[in-house]
């Protein structure tokens, strides 16, 4: 099933490359006639009824040769960090070539007051630093000697904790060749990794409605069911 999430004015969902053709042509069966507009970095579609579908292309000058390019595997870096966990990886197509993933107890947020509540809270940024530390090192170490490989850099999991790393002077360049996508993503696990190393050869496909779409997202539209 195609991962949906919501975007300003619409929605994004993740279609497998070779889908992209199928998922066209329903997103036609369901919207009217359309128009393809290859551009030099994106593919724009406008069907008849005014709802539009883009998604960004690694190349080419037809919709042909865009598909061509977007199923040719990658090597992809990535990322994926949330307050005490992080794994990271190198994928080629689906396939996870190396990585690290490690994981150090940072305690939950409390209510209570008072001096016990300041000290739980050093204690917890002092844990929290410690464990952003280590995925910063492990990034450091496991993607760094690789970057001239790497076709791009996925990131995923939690923001603030990714801003964290994208302060360290050592991983610049990392986050220079970082995508704008990020993946919602669960505590990083090794299986999370290998998951999101599938999820990144999908395609990100925008799709906004008109009101003469009727509301709901539809299932030909998310590739469901195809």
């Amino acid at each position: 099933m195609s991962r949906v999430r919501p975007v300003p004015g619409g929605r994004a969902v993740e279609v497998e490359p070779e889908r992209v053709e199928g998922w066209i042509g329903r997103f036609a069966d369901r919207h009217g006639a359309v128009e393809i507009r290859v551009g030099e970095t994106e593919v724009e579609i406008t069907a008849a009824d005014g709802a539009t579908a883009r998604f960004e292309t690694r190349g080419g000058t037809s919709l042909e040769e865009v598909i061509e390019k977007l199923t040719a595997p990658r090597r992809i870096g990535l990322v994926l960090v949330r307050l005490g966990g992080h794994s990271v990886g190198v994928a080629f197509g689906v396939e996870v070539e190396v990585s690290a993933t490690d994981r150090k107890q940072v305690h939950g947020r409390i209510r209570a007051g008072g001096w016990s509540q300041q000290r739980f809270a050093r204690r917890r940024e002092g844990q929290a630093r410690v464990a952003l530390q280590a995925a910063a090192d492990d990034v450091f170490r496991v993607l760094v000697p690789r970057l001239a490989q790497l076709d791009s850099v996925v990131l995923g999991g939690d923001r603030q904790a990714l801003d964290v790393l994208r302060n360290d002077r050592r991983l610049s360049d990392v986050f220079a060749k970082a995508e704008d996508r990020v993946l919602d993503v669960p505590e990083p696990r090794r299986a999370v990794l290998d998951e999101a190393a599938e999820r990144v050869r999908c395609v990100e496909i925008v799709i906004q409605d008109t009101q003469a779409t009727e509301p709901g997202a539809d299932r030909m539209d998310t590739g469901e069911g195809a």
